[in-house]
Parts: C-alpha cells; structure tokens; sequence
C-alpha cells in the first residue's frame, strides 16, 4: 500500500535528518552560510517542519497548524535541542495523519492547487518526500562540509 510506503519514507527520512542535525560538530554551524549558499541547515530545519505541519498537518489532518513561512527563513539560532523536538513531533504528526487516510484519499484531489493545476492527494504526498529528500541532502552536504 502507497500509505505504508509513505509512512516508512518519512519516518526514515525525518529520522535521518534528526541524525544529521545532532551530527553537527558545533551548534552554531546549523546556521552558517557563505557566499551563494542563503539558507542555513537550521533554516532548511525550519522550512521543512513548516511544510509538513502545513501541507500534512493543516490541509489533511486538521491540526490548527498555522505556517509562518518568513518565519521559516529568517527565525535565527533556534537551539539544537528545539528544532530536534520539532522534527519529532512533525514525524509523529506526519505518522498519525497518514493513518488516518484510506486509499481513495489518495486518489481525490488534494484540497489546495499548490501548483496552479489540480493534483492527486497521492502525488503531492510522494511531492512532499522528494522534498524533504531534496533538503536533507542539501543539509548533509552542507554538514559535511563544515565538519
């Protein structure tokens, strides 16, 4: 099932960027950028936490979750330990949410046009892990190069 499949991706994927973000030899590199890079890890965190919440959270599971996406990017030296706890939750929400959906959902119309066109709910979910997957390794790379 795509739902399953789903869960295990962002389970896994949120868990990974937990693992990278604890990686991080000093706190203060979570929010260092230079030159072409404008988005610090930290940032990127926050980013991702947001849409999730927003896009998972509000449109499909109801939560109340309202997105401050300038926040996402400009909000500076958050602590290790609260943009941790922030991933955490976002991947229990993101679990529970997803649980709550039967196949079919998959198959209607997700309830905003993000894109200007109207798409399945199940294509913005596997959207949705890409996009995560995208930023973490924007992360990793930027983790490793600091280290």
């Amino acid at each position: 099932m795509v739902i399953d499949t789903l869960i295990k991706l962002f389970n896994r994927d949120l868990n990974k960027l937990k693992a990278e973000i604890t990686a991080y030899d000093s706190e203060t590199n979570l929010w260092k950028i230079d030159k072409s890079i404008t988005n610090s890890s930290g940032n990127l965190v926050l980013h991702l936490v947001g849409n999730l919440n927003h896009f998972i959270g509000s449109v499909l599971g109801k939560t109340g979750y309202l997105r401050q996406r300038e926040l996402e990017f400009s909000l500076k030296d958050v602590p290790r330990l609260e943009l941790l706890t922030q991933i955490e939750e976002t991947r229990i929400m993101v679990e529970q949410t997803l649980k709550l959906l039967k196949q079919q959902d998959l198959q209607n119309d997700y309830k905003i046009e993000v894109f200007k066109e109207p798409m399945t709910t199940e294509f913005f979910l596997i959207h949705l892990s890409t996009h995560l997957v995208y930023h973490l390794g924007q992360i990793n790379y930027h983790r490793r190069l600091l280290t």
